[in-house]
């Protein structure tokens, strides 16, 4: 897909520059007074959009540096300031902002960036671990934690699924309530072995030593592949959950 206006991520959201939008629309009104009165349609900053001033170099024979002001509005917000010009480039704004939101969104995409949240937690996790590396024998649970984690490859936890997915009050706890209410997940948080068999998770053996004991302790964690990721989506989204925009 051709790069129309250019789409850049922040805060795991996906914005567009308000400027590239005016400059695509080919709007001969100034840039501040039409975005002026696009958001007086109903859009408020901070929720619908975020303001940045840049410094630019003044191109003119008085040189220098200038600031301007440019803006970065959520796809919802450009795909409505598009429809506004009643025009072909804004319908053709439309569809290619509609088209990065279903590319964002598409499984890969999503799995994509699920991986990139678990790196993220082994890399903090290791940093502790870097922390804390005087104090070995205390350390040697923790070690084992994260080295076993680091073998579901492919997988992510129950707690990146339901970041990643981003259903409104669906975090980590109350995800593992709802696929045990769907009897998909046993009491004890284990899939049922039909959902393993079909290749929606599997268990990864941990172990670690306790500290109080010294004894060796053995616990199974539910870890989700891409196509669970997809299914409890669905289920999600069949219980009138409502997804937030990523």
């Amino acid at each position: 897909m051709n790069e129309l206006i250019k789409i850049e991520v922040k805060d795991g959201q996906q914005l567009a520059s308000g400027r590239e939008l005016h400059k695509f629309l080919e709007i001969g009104t100034e840039y501040m007074k039409w975005f002026s009165r696009m958001i007086n349609y109903g859009f408020v900053e901070n929720i619908d959009f975020i303001v940045i001033v840049k410094n630019d170099e003044d191109d003119t024979a008085f040189g220098g540096i200038r600031k301007s002001t440019d803006h970065l509005i959520k796809l919802n917000m450009a795909k409505e300031i598009s429809m506004l010009q009643r025009n072909e480039k804004g319908k053709e704004a439309r569809t290619y902002f509609i088209k990065c939101e279903e590319a964002w969104n598409s499984p890969e995409m999503i799995l994509a960036r699920a991986n990139q949240i678990q790196s993220r937690m082994i890399e903090d996790y290791t940093k502790k671990i870097e922390v804390l590396e005087n104090k070995i024998q205390e350390d040697k649970p923790k070690v084992e934690f994260y080295n076993d984690v680091t073998d579901s490859k492919h997988t992510c936890d129950m707690q990146t699924v339901a970041k990643v997915l981003n259903f409104k009050g669906v975090g980590r706890n109350t995800l593992f309530e709802i696929l045990r209410n769907e009897n998909i997940l046993q009491p004890d948080n284990k899939p049922y072995q039909k959902f393993v068999d079909a290749g929606w998770f599997r268990l990864i053996e941990t172990k670690y030593n306790d500290e109080m004991s010294g004894e060796l302790r053995i616990y199974f964690k539910t870890v989700v592949f891409q196509k669970g990721i997809e299914k409890i989506s669905n289920i999600l989204k069949g219980l009138g959950y409502l997804q937030l925009e990523k």
